[in-house]
């Protein structure tokens, strides 16, 4: 398999949608809207339900903890077995939930309204990069799939490279809130904004294609770069915060 086609978001690489379609029914846009809605309002609603749980004096530590390392596993079980991607998506949404619900909570509580500006930053990002690729403003090619895909690749290895250290005691410049740690989550929010691009573009390529299960696939995929680009909007805003 040619690298150059793949997306550096999982749920979007040729093989899950290798093979031939033997359903009459198959992957279309409107299919994987309603499921990512129906996601993201799962997000939504426990994330409000974990807040109001800090709001209450409640220690919601290990719900972080616990949803992030949930959503990991189920990322990996989604990997490998397709065909549960129905009962897996929502299970990663719920994960998620609990994850960004305390992550958002223990950010607000130092900096009030950040979450729901980084939100808002999101969703217009979201829209922004979604015209671009309708435009036809920025066509995704092989070349700029290739540099998305490296450089979001890099980003990941950073990251668990960093997780690894800190683990250790040893803290690694990007979690600070020097200049270079300022200057990566700069890059990691634009390349998690571009990697919507190859969402889109293998979105486009296989609708009307792929079997209808894959909806949920795509729907996985788009959540992935979604709370991505959220989290390092998040994580951004705080750094200039503290360092200005």
């Amino acid at each position: 398999m040619n690298l150059f086609n793949k997306t550096s978001n999982p749920a979007f690489t040729n093989y899950f949608f290798d093979g031939g379609n033997t359903n009459t029914k198959t992957m279309t846009v409107t299919g994987i809207l309603i499921k990512s809605m129906f996601s993201i309002a799962i997000i939504i609603i426990i994330s409000i339900g974990i807040w109001k749980l800090h709001s209450n004096g409640t220690d919601i530590k290990w719900y972080s903890i616990g949803g992030m390392l949930a959503a990991i596993v189920i990322s990996i079980i989604i990997s490998v077995r397709q065909h549960w991607a129905h009962i897996l998506v929502p299970l990663y949404a719920i994960a998620k939930g609990f994850f960004l619900g305390s992550f958002s909570a223990y950010a607000h509580d130092r900096f009030p309204n950040f979450p729901y500006q980084a939100i808002g930053i999101t969703c217009v990002t979201f829209v922004v990069m979604l015209l671009l690729y309708q435009t036809r403003f920025i066509v995704v090619t092989k070349k700029l799939r290739s540099v998305i895909i490296t450089a979001v690749t890099s980003i990941f290895v950073i990251y668990i490279i960093s997780w690894i250290l800190d683990f250790f005691g040893i803290k690694v410049f990007i979690w600070g809130t020097s200049w270079p740690a300022i200057i990566f989550n700069i890059l990691a929010a634009v390349f998690a904004s571009l990697s919507l691009l190859l969402d889109f573009d293998y979105i486009e390529r296989y609708k009307n294609k792929a079997p209808k299960y894959k909806e949920w696939l795509a729907t996985w995929g788009l959540l992935v770069t979604l709370v991505w680009l959220y989290i390092e909007v998040l994580r951004l805003m705080k750094k200039l915060a503290i360092r200005f």
